[in-house]
This record gives structure tokens, sequence and C-alpha cells, in this order.
């Protein structure tokens, strides 16, 4: 067995790993919520948050005289050295923990002081000279600390994952527009033939939904932007100085690079995280304009001999156990599927952000786990999506002629020239003989060669608005 030291907590004696640089609280944590696997680090966001928010803290207890010079110092440098990563295997605690995140918080409190004493020549275990209450703690409460962490790594990840994944996505969307907007196909509406428009034209909705999707998200950051920082145990800012939420905040943001300030009630900073619950539902709705173009890409490369086999995709690997030569579009599939575990998380946070009771939400944890895992799982799922399918997608235009040839719904284009009614005529004569529409129209007698030829221009219909200013 691995030797342990003693560290003590308000409820007694605590065996701790000798080595380990957490204390008591922490051991309590490991041992009393044995439950799921999943902890904070994903990436390690929760862990840097911390580690940004400590070292601000430090920063402004030490500028506004509440902490000596020495202990910040120690503090700042030990602080460092989380955000760094270097002691990521000192935080090992589980989310389905206190719903105030507070055995987190307690967790750097403790890691961050054993780490400074080190660093000050003292043991681990010993609390001083740096007390990871009193000194890493100090003007901080876990129900202002750990709200301002859940900020802080929702929006460096969106920053550092989400956001350049669904930029790059977008210029592979424009530039597939832009290379074949002169390819006309059948437009379907209703699963049903439409009125042609090009290819590009298609892709062009998909890039403009997916902007729209990534706009949503931004919506969110401002709400985000606001730290809890300062408001202690309830909002009032009890036992902590008047300006170190302010002070703090400042520092955050310019550790972090992002705009963060000290939120402007902190009441409501504590009891409801609707800026959470507003982020999810933006990464929702992005979520579901992913699933309309991944659902659209794989229904046009649906085939490829019976399907509608518009669209090629890159052949990644064997689709069947059992057909040989089958490939498929899994690339399209694992990102739906990641888009319906969004709106899972997305259900999460929504129910547990309608669950604050007075001045306390306590379903901190499990918002930030599935806030961090929706942009996590979309931000990996989107870049394999545009590297694996996207990039090398490509149209096949024999394929898409013979459609747009037999697409019954050209005759729209005659319908302001011999009228609604004789337009559905053709077409039902067309389709029930099996006939084209050029044989039914000619032989209804309704139209000459030459006016089919100069109305029914395929081209011309995808801009009609074009078409009437030339005239």
């Amino acid at each position: 067995m691995s030797k342990t030291r003693t560290e003590t907590d308000s409820l007694g004696a605590v065996q701790v790993p000798a080595e380990a640089y957490w204390g008591a609280q922490t051991q309590r944590c490991i041992e009393n919520f044995p439950i799921g696997r999943d902890r904070f680090l994903w990436g390690r966001p929760v862990i840097r948050a911390m580690g940004l928010l400590k070292k601000a803290a430090a920063m402004a207890n030490e500028e506004l005289e509440e902490l000596p010079s020495d202990i910040a110092k120690a503090i700042i440098k030990a602080s460092d050295e989380v955000i760094d990563g270097k002691l990521d295997a000192n935080f090992p605690l589980v989310v389905f923990q206190t719903g105030s995140g507070t055995q987190t918080n307690m967790n750097a409190n403790e890691v961050i002081a054993n780490r400074a004493n080190e660093l000050l020549g003292a043991p681990l275990g010993s609390k001083s000279p740096v007390h990871p209450n009193d000194h890493v703690n100090l003007c901080q409460s876990s129900n202002d600390t750990f709200p301002t962490a859940m900020h802080i790594a929702v929006v460096e990840e969106l920053y550092n994952r989400l956001f350049p994944a669904g930029e790059k996505l977008f210029k592979t969307l424009t530039a597939k527009a832009q290379e074949y907007r002169h390819i006309v196909k059948t437009g379907r509406t209703h699963l049903q033939d439409a009125t042609p428009l090009t290819l590009g034209q298609e892709i062009g909705a998909w890039a403009a939904q997916l902007h729209f999707g990534i706009k949503a998200l931004g919506s969110s950051l401002p709400g985000l932007y606001d730290l809890a920082i300062g408001g202690t145990a309830v909002g009032t800012g009890l036992n902590a100085h008047p300006r170190f939420g302010e002070k703090t905040a400042r520092h955050i943001a310019k550790l972090s690079g992002h705009p963060f300030r000290a939120a402007h009630n902190k009441f409501f900073a504590l009891a409801a995280h609707d800026a959470l619950v507003q982020c999810s539902a933006a990464l929702r709705t992005l979520s579901g304009g992913l699933m309309k173009i991944a659902n659209d890409i794989r229904w046009l490369a649906s085939g490829p001999r019976c399907g509608l086999g518009e669209l090629v995709l890159p052949e990644n690997e064997p689709g069947s156990s059992i057909m040989p030569g089958k490939i498929n579009p899994t690339q399209c599939e694992a990102l739906t599927m990641v888009c319906v575990r969004v709106y899972g998380n997305d259900a999460a946070v929504a129910f547990a952000g309608s669950q604050g009771n007075f001045q306390l939400n306590v379903y901190k944890p499990v918002m930030l786990q599935a806030v961090l895992e929706s942009i996590h799982l979309l931000a990996d799922a989107v870049q394999s999506f545009n590297t694996r399918c996207l990039e090398g997608l490509r149209p096949d235009t024999g394929v898409i002629e013979r459609h747009l040839e037999n697409n019954l719904m050209l005759v729209t284009a005659l319908s302001p020239h011999i009228g609604y009614d004789k337009s559905a005529e053709i077409a039902r004569k067309a389709y029930k003989e099996k006939k084209s529409l050029r044989a039914a129209a000619l032989e209804l007698g309704y139209v000459t060669d030459e006016e089919f030829n100069r109305w029914v221009v395929p081209l011309d219909m995808t801009h009609p608005e074009e078409e009437g200013a030339e005239k």
C-alpha cells in the first residue's frame, strides 16, 4: 500500500496519499463520491480556469494589501503551475459531487496551498505559512469561485476549439458554393421534385445556416463574460474586500485575453446560471444546423446507383462486414450522433438551470460538464467532418443532369406564359404517360418547340431576378 500522511479538516483526521498535493477535503470527496468516471479533465479547461482564478485572486488580494507579498507570490507561482498543467494529476475529482462545486474549489485551494508551502520550504499538509482557506481562498466562497471558473472554462473552450473548427467548415462550404455555382440541379421540397437551383446555391444555404448557428453562439458571450467573483456566499460579498471582485475580474480578463468583468448583480450570478443555459441552447441551435447539413449530404450521396447519387463522398473505410465494396457516409453519421448528444446535454442544462433555490443553484458541476462536452464533441466532429468528408466532396454531374432533365417541375417556367392550369395539365400528362415535358406540351398544343426552348431554361430559373433585369 502507498504511504499516507494525516491531514485534518473540520470533521477530523483524514489519510491522504503522502505525495499528493491535495488535502483532506479533496480526499473525502474521492471517498464519498465514487460516481462515474468523468473528471474535470476534458482538455483540462476547468483546472486551467481554477488556476487562472486563484492567480487573479492572489494578485488582487496583494494589491488590496489583504495578503502579505511573500504568500501572494507563492500562491501565484503555484497557480501558474496549475494553469500550465504541471499539477493535473492532483485534480482527481468526478463531476458528481456537491452541486456548488465546493470540493473542486477546495481541491484547487489545497493543491495550490501545498505547492506554495513546498516552494517556501514547508512540508506538505502543514497549512503554514500558506493556508488553503485563509490565503488561497481569501475573499472567496465556492459559491462565487466555481461559477466564475465555469464561465472562464466555457469561453476559453469556445474560442480555442469550437469557433476555429466552425470557421474552417464555413470556409470550406463557401469555397464549394463558389466552385459549383454554375451546376444547375433539381430542387426538392417535401422530398418531392421542385424547381431548379444551382449546387452552389444549395451549399451556400448550408454555409448561411452554419454562420447563423455560430453567430447565435456568439450572442451568448456577453452573459458568460459576467463573473460571480466577489459575491462570496450569497451575493452580498461578505468577508471580501469591496473592490476584490472588480480587481480579480480585471486580472482574469488580462490573463485570459477575454473581456471578463465582475457581474453587476452577484445575487443573480450565484442563484442562477442562465448564461450557461443560453450558451447550451445556442449549441443546440448550431447542432440543428449541422444535423440538417449532414443529413442533406448523406441523402444527396445516397446510392451510389439506387439512390439520389448526386454527390460523391470520400471513401474512408469499408462500410460492411458482409457486403463487399460497400461504402457508407460515416462522417455524416458521426456528426449527427454528436448532435443528438448535444440535444441531450442541452436538456440536462435546461433542467438543471431551472433548479436554483433561493440564493444558490446546486447543479453547477453537471451543467458545466454538459456544456463543455457539447463544445468538445462538436469541435471534434466538425473538424473531422470537414477534413474527411466535405473537403473531398464532389458532384456527379451526369446524375445531376439526368435528374434535372426528368424534373417535371421545370413546367413552372411555362406558367407565366400559358397559365397555371395548362402547365399543370402538361405536367400530369408527362407523368402519367411517362413522357418528357416537351413532348407533352407539344402534343397538347399549348406551346411551340421554339417557345419551349426559350421559356424552359433551367439556368435562368435559378436567378429569375437577373433574367428580368436583362429584359
